[in-house]
């Protein structure tokens, strides 16, 4: 089983920046393309960017678009977002899991963007 353990959330005022992290148990996880959800309270989870198991592909989210980049580094089994100029909307509990069926989920890291 690969552990996913998120990392790097807090509370920051509108503009500013946060990485994340998302590190591995184990370099299982590095077979799989990975993804940064977030769920906000009273609504769904959704996913907002995934990076391909080697990293060369990434998608986002439109409301992310340019303002979050997904990156990994697999020899570290860790996989990162970094948040640039965020927004109150972009409070919410932030998971990594891998894309598809496997894994589970983790308990997250909370960004709270707020004034």
């Amino acid at each position: 089983q690969v552990q996913l353990v998120e990392s790097g959330g807090g509370l920051v005022q509108p503009g500013e920046s946060l990485r994340l992290s998302c590190a591995a148990s184990g370099s299982a996880s590095s077979i799989y393309a990975m993804g940064w959800y977030r769920q906000a309270p009273g609504k769904q989870r959704e996913l907002v960017a995934a990076i391909s198991s080697g990293g060369g592909t990434t998608n986002y989210a439109d409301s992310v678009k340019g303002r979050f980049t997904i990156s990994r580094d697999n020899a570290k089994n860790t996989v990162y977002l970094r948040m640039n100029n965020l927004t109150p909307e972009d409070t919410a509990v932030y998971y990594c899991k891998m894309i598809g069926p496997f894994g589970s989920w983790g308990q997250g890291t909370q960004v709270t963007v707020s004034s």
